[in-house]
């Protein structure tokens, strides 16, 4: 599934910002969905994922202030991004699971200024 990532900027630290992920077909049956962030060291890890049923998990450095969730009326997923920090700097993918087939959507880059 093709999947388009927007919502990144430039934000000072505290502050919040929210990403959507788009599909142009339904979400609904994707087994799983998620984003992840890249460092500017090219390092690419998960930071939320949330399951068909709409179960969320959390990297520990994310929760309590990171929020995943997902609109299938919409075919959107959202990671509404609070209390940034210069540690959340990087590029954003969001990333699909359907039945073992993978896709990633163009990320997004999100800038935290201290």
């Amino acid at each position: 599934v093709q999947l388009q990532a927007s919502g990144g900027g430039l934000v000072q630290a505290g502050g919040s910002l929210r990403l959507s992920c788009t599909a142009p077909r339904s979400i609904a049956s994707i087994d799983s969905m998620a984003w992840y962030h890249q460092s500017p060291e090219n390092h690419r890890e998960p930071v939320a994922a949330i399951t068909s049923g709409g179960l969320p998990t959390y990297a520990n450095s994310v929760k309590g202030r990171f929020t995943i969730s997902k609109d299938n009326a919409k075919n959107t997923m959202y990671l509404q991004m609070d209390n940034l920090k210069p540690e959340d700097i990087g590029v954003y993918f969001c990333h699909a699971n359907e039945r073992g087939r993978e896709s990633w959507g163009r990320g997004t880059l999100v800038t935290v200024s201290s």
